[in-house]
């Protein structure tokens, strides 16, 4: 199992959050739980990256599911 690492993950409104996570896809579920308010409906698109730097990930979180896909 991978050991967890930080990341910064947020909204395209800019609503940031730097959180332990095991992926990038764990650190967007994290982020959506805690920040679903965020959300217009069921789903939260959110950018995830490591706290180190490096490419920008995105990914839509499904609220009422907790599955999380990569951004079209």
């Amino acid at each position: 199992m991978p050991q967890a690492a930080r990341y910064v993950a947020h909204t395209e409104s800019g609503h940031c959050h730097i959180l332990e996570a095991r992926s990038f896809e764990d650190a967007a579920l994290h982020f959506a739980e805690a920040h679903s308010p965020w959300a217009e409906d069921d789903e939260l698109r959110v950018i995830v990256q490591s706290e180190d730097g490096g490419p920008e990930h995105c990914f839509v979180v499904h609220l009422h599911s907790d599955e999380v896909e990569a951004c079209a």
